[in-house]
């Protein structure tokens, strides 16, 4: 039993993780098309989509950052200080964009909210990226503690996959609001998910060949036999699944390029834990060594079990509540 438990929390934290990267990610997508966009009336409906569910959905990033600490102290202790700078960026990025959802409905000139509201967006995103970047490309550890620099991270790698994360989430807001709105915004809104489609599977192919290259763990995790038996369908279900999407905007179909953008999310998530497995901190703390004590596991668990259903009923039923399509002028102000 005390083997499972670090993989049952390893479990959650996927789960929390990946439910923010898709949820947050198209919300903060909304936010970097903002500059795009035509007009004021415009920018409301967009911002319309998605209000009733912003700070819903990064309730994920709470549990996942929590469980983190509470689980997996040692992994805590090692990630925090090696990527310190671009996780606080991304923080105080998350809670300027948190203030022009309040400030933005009630200004009377809302032209510099929308400045605020498009730049965090966007450095939250690419933050994210980095944070991910710095994570697979690893941490340097001496003695299970971080003995690296305060800028480790700060590579072209990471730099990449921050440009890659960015594009990622413009293209599930694209697709967002392809689904939730109608007319010009929808119309516009397709056309950009074509070119961001394309970015992002530019993306994903540039790092799928730079990590084995780079980093000889990965290499081995998807090149050795008999890995390879196993994990060669992964790019074609990819192209499947982006070709699904390109054609559901093509055929001007609402709900299949949104549905399309998670997909390749979570392949691109999938491949991620492919290549790090077992480490919670590669190359050096696996999820067994980086796991608190089983009883501090065992009572956080207790509560989890009971709290998660919890959060997922009520993020369900908050999407349903708030189903169908955002009109020009209307909004839950």
């Amino acid at each position: 039993m005390e083997d499972l438990l670090p993989l049952i929390w390893a479990a959650i934290l996927g789960v929390a993780v990946a439910m923010y990267v898709i949820l947050d990610g198209f919300d903060l997508g909304v936010g970097i098309l903002f500059p795009f966009t035509d007009t004021n009336r415009q920018r409301d409906q967009m911002m319309a989509s998605i209000k009733p569910f912003w700070d819903g959905n990064e309730t994920w990033l709470v549990l996942g950052g929590g469980g983190l600490l509470v689980a997996f102290p040692r992994a805590y202790s090692v990630i925090m200080p090696a990527l310190y700078l671009p996780l606080i960026v991304m923080l105080l990025a998350l809670v300027f964009r948190g203030v022009t959802f309040e400030f933005r409905t009630v200004a009377r000139r809302t032209r510099r909210w929308d400045v605020v509201f498009a730049a965090s967006s966007t450095l939250a995103a690419f933050c994210q990226g980095i944070v991910l970047g710095g994570f697979v490309q690893g941490i340097k550890v001496v003695d299970g503690a971080f003995a690296g620099g305060a800028f480790d991270w700060a590579t072209p790698f990471a730099a990449l996959c921050g440009l890659g994360v960015t594009a990622g989430y413009a293209l599930l807001g694209a697709t967002w609001l392809v689904m939730k709105t109608e007319g010009e915004i929808a119309d516009r809104s397709r056309r950009q998910a074509r070119v961001l489609l394309a970015a992002v599977l530019a993306f994903m192919a540039i790092v799928s060949l730079w990590t084995p290259l780079a980093f000889e763990r990965i290499a081995a995790r998807w090149f050795s036999y008999p890995n390879i038996l196993f994990l060669w369908p992964v790019p074609i279900v990819t192209l499947l699944v982006a070709y699904a999407g390109w054609r559901g905007l093509q055929q001007n179909s609402a709900s299949l390029p949104f549905l399309a953008a998670i997909g390749l999310f979570l392949l691109g998530y999938a491949g991620l834990a492919v290549s790090t497995f077992p480490y919670l901190v590669p190359p050096a703390l696996t999820i067994w060594q980086a796991a608190a004590a089983p009883a501090s596991q065992i009572f956080m668990l207790m509560g989890t079990l009971v709290l998660l259903p919890v959060i997922l009923g009520y993020t369900c039923f908050v999407y349903w509540l708030f189903r169908g399509k955002v009109r020009e002028g209307e909004g839950y102000h």
